[in-house]
Formats: C-alpha cells, sequence, structure tokens
C-alpha cells in the first residue's frame, strides 16, 4: 500500500454551538421517527374502540351542543355577529380543542415513553412532537362539524376562509410552546401532570370560545390578549364569519408576540431538562 491509498485520518472537532446545529440537523433525520410514533400514538388511541377516530368528531360536537344550549339558550350570550350562536361557538371551540389536546397529551409523552429514552439515542423533541400529528389528524376529522353547521345554516363563508389554514397554524405554535415546556417540567416533577388538566379546564371558560372577546370591557382588552388564544381564537372566528366577527389588532400582535416567547422559552427549558432525561426517569 502506497502512501497515497492510505486513509486520511478523520479529526474530531469540538466547537462552541455545534452541538445544538448537530441536534437540529438530527431532527430532521429521525423524521421517520416522528411519522412511527405518530402512527403507533393514532393506533394505540383507538384500538378496540367501537366507533373509532369518530371520537374525534363526537368530542368536539357535544361540547358544541352544551355551549349552545347553556350559553345561547339559557344565558341569552350575545354575540354580536348574525351568525348563528353554533358557528360563533364551534370557531372557537375548534382552535381551542386543538390547543388543549396538543397540551395535555404531549404534557406527558415523554413519560410514557421512557423505556425508549433510556434505550436509544434520537432527538427527545420527536416524541411530543408526535403527539402534534395525532391531534392534527383528530382536528382535520372535526373540521367535518364545522363544514356540515354552514352548510346546515346557510352560511357561505367569504375570502377570509382562505386564511383559517393560517390561524390553525398559528394554533399550533401556540400550543407547541407550552406542550414542550410542560413535557420536560412533567419528567422533573411528576405531580405537575395532575395541573395539567385543571389549566386546561379554567382556561376553556377564560378564553374567548362560547362568547366573542369583543364583550371583554375595552380597557381590559389588551391585557386579556396575553392569553395567547385570544388573538388566535378572534382570527380563526373571523376566518369563519368575516367582518362580522373583526380582529382586535393591538390584541392579535400581542398573542402572537406571547407565542413566540412561550415557544422560545419551552425549547429552552425542554433542550436543558433533555440532557437529564435518562437519568431521571
Amino acid at each position: 500500500m502506497t502512501v497515497s491509498d492510505r486513509p486520511t485520518p478523520t479529526r474530531l472537532v469540538l466547537a462552541a454551538g455545534q452541538a445544538d446545529r448537530q441536534y437540529w440537523r438530527d431532527l430532521w433525520h429521525y423524521r421517520e421517527l416522528l411519522l412511527i410514533l405518530a402512527w403507533r400514538d393514532v393506533s394505540v388511541r383507538y384500538k378496540q374502540t367501537v366507533v373509532g377516530i369518530v371520537w374525534a368528531f363526537i368530542r368536539p360536537f357535544l361540547t358544541m351542543v352544551v355551549f349552545t344550549v347553556i350559553f345561547g339558550h339559557i344565558a341569552k350570550v350575545t354575540t354580536g355577529t348574525s351568525a348563528p350562536y353554533a358557528i360563533v361557538v364551534i370557531g372557537g371551540l375548534l382552535p381551542w380543542t386543538l390547543f388543549s389536546s396538543i397540551l395535555g397529551d404531549a404534557s406527558s409523552s415523554v413519560v410514557g415513553n421512557a423505556n425508549l429514552i433510556t434505550k436509544v439515542y434520537f432527538p427527545r423533541l420527536i416524541i411530543p412532537l408526535a403527539t402534534v400529528l395525532v391531534v392534527v389528524i383528530d382536528f382535520a376529522v372535526s373540521l367535518s362539524i364545522l363544514a356540515g353547521l354552514m352548510i346546515w345554516y346557510g352560511v357561505v363563508p367569504g375570502w377570509q376562509i382562505l386564511l383559517m389554514p393560517l390561524f390553525t397554524i398559528l394554533a399550533l405554535l401556540a400550543s407547541l410552546g407550552p406542550a414542550i415546556w410542560a413535557a420536560a417540567i412533567v419528567v422533573k416533577y411528576r405531580d405537575f401532570r395532575f395541573v395539567i388538566p385543571f389549566v386546561l379546564q379554567f382556561g376553556l371558560y377564560v378564553s374567548p370560545v362560547g362568547f366573542p372577546s369583543s364583550v371583554v370591557p375595552e380597557r381590559w382588552r389588551l391585557l386579556y390578549n396575553l392569553n395567547p388564544m385570544v388573538g388566535i381564537i378572534d382570527g380563526f372566528r373571523w376566518s369563519i364569519i368575516g367582518g362580522e366577527s373583526p380582529i382586535y389588532l393591538p390584541g392579535f400582535i400581542l398573542s402572537l408576540a406571547v407565542t413566540a416567547v412561550f415557544l422560545w422559552w419551552g425549547i429552552h427549558t425542554f433542550r436543558r431538562i433533555e440532557r437529564g432525561f435518562a437519568d431521571i426517569i
């Protein structure tokens, strides 16, 4: 073997920031694992059920009926629009269900995959992200409720309906930050998983799901939009009803800013705690 035929020695270079860049590269390389975990979760969720994925339709539909009866017919809540109350409710319920389902499922996802974490290397962020794909499938099924109600009441959407995917993506991002943060915190403090359902139940009633955010006094509306789902729900509802349900622009911008902060904080916390997942679990 000549000198020129000898293999070139490999050098390992340790440089600041390389680990983070490699992490995000690995996240892309392990995308097939993301799909496998998501498909597994879908199979487990509806395994040995009578109606299967139809539960994704039943749950929001029954919630919509309860809101419509209690707030629309008994409490006589005014919406300030000519749209049927059921349309107003489903316009708020769909993005909220997307948010709450992602937060609720992802918060316990890392603990639920403890065996996988202790045996195989992969970017742990894949685990909560896989739950997002499952919820998105449920959300797609739930959209049939909206389509059915609009046909039933004869509501014809305007051009704003084209922006519905944008507000859906914003709802995903708004849920992703708290969900990733909660997934990491639950690993460290297991009793925190009992707090999540209470927070979601409380959030359902303080978010503009059964009522428009315009009922909040003007002096409090900006503060109210510190709840990131307020501006996103307003936008989602506007994409359905149009000008009758206008977006409060200052509050919407504030909701986007809060969403960005939560997303950064969730990823930062997850990455910091992730290094010790195997030892803690």
